[in-house]
């Protein structure tokens, strides 16, 4: 199926993109999605964890900044990258609305060694994207805890069920402000 570096590389990808993304309402709530995008954008840092499958309890950790995308439609782009043990995956995502949804891609695409971004929605304080590759469908979804943490949960759907498979949990980086220097 997957080798090792391949599955945390997709897995990655797709909870990169969840970092800063999320599951849309339709095209009249494009006012709230850019504020949703606007907010999680920045440098976000975190460890991460396969939770089923083959790989279960496989550890990672990923640095990414977001930014959204130029214009005015909503959305995200992210760089960065994750690391497992010694082998370091470079990550990257561009998720656009369109329409009453939301289109994109975690690193090349399904084409590629990625993932097709096929649907989303923004609620309040999280955000949900469908995903796929060929024959495997399922779901990323991004929840902000609070201003500076973000947990993200990725699905996939084994028959009529949705099986969570990778979990991270971001802390956003912020400047950093020696404590001595303000009076």
């Amino acid at each position: 199926m997957f080798s090792r570096p391949s599955l945390i590389a997709r897995g990655a990808a797709a909870f990169a993109l969840a970092a800063t993304v999320g599951v849309a309402t339709p095209a009249i709530s494009g006012g709230k999605d850019k504020a949703f995008f606007e907010k999680v954008s920045g440098q976000w840092k975190g460890p991460g964890e396969i939770v089923a499958g083959k790989y279960k309890g496989t550890k990672f950790t990923c640095d990414l900044a977001g930014e959204p995308v130029a214009g005015n439609d909503a959305g995200i782009k992210l760089d960065g990258f994750c690391r497992v043990g010694v082998f370091k995956q470079p990550m990257s995502a561009l998720i656009t609305q369109k329409g009453g949804s939301y289109t994109g891609k975690f690193l090349d695409g399904a084409d590629g060694k990625g993932l097709d971004v096929v649907s989303g929605n923004v609620a309040k304080d999280k955000v949900v994207v469908g995903i796929n590759r060929k024959k495997l469908n399922g779901a990323m979804i991004a929840r902000l805890q609070n201003d500076s943490t973000m947990n993200i949960t990725i699905s996939v759907k084994v028959e009529d069920t949705m099986v969570p498979v990778i979990g991270v949990s971001l802390n956003r980086q912020l400047d950093n402000i020696a404590v001595g220097s303000i009076k």
